[in-house]
């Protein structure tokens, strides 16, 4: 989670994603944030992220978006 948290505070460093549930109602990331946040992750990680899954539900915290990556491994 390291990482995820980096590449968020890349992105946004004026917030402490640590401590937030829920990144998107708390106004910390908007639908740019999230396409960046997408193109970091896949970069990062070696994963592909299906268009399908880009929605705020899986994005909204470090759980969430975690389980995202998990998930993309596994295709």
């Amino acid at each position: 989670m390291k990482l995820v948290l980096d590449i968020l505070n890349g992105i946004r460093p004026e917030f402490d994603f640590s401590t937030s549930q829920s990144f998107i109602t708390d106004g910390m990331l908007d639908s740019f944030d999230l396409l960046s946040l997408v193109g970091e992750l896949e970069e990062s990680f070696g994963i592909r992220i299906d268009g399908q899954d880009i929605v705020p539900e899986n994005f909204a915290n470090l759980a969430t978006i975690g389980h995202l990556i998990d998930k993309s491994r596994r295709k």
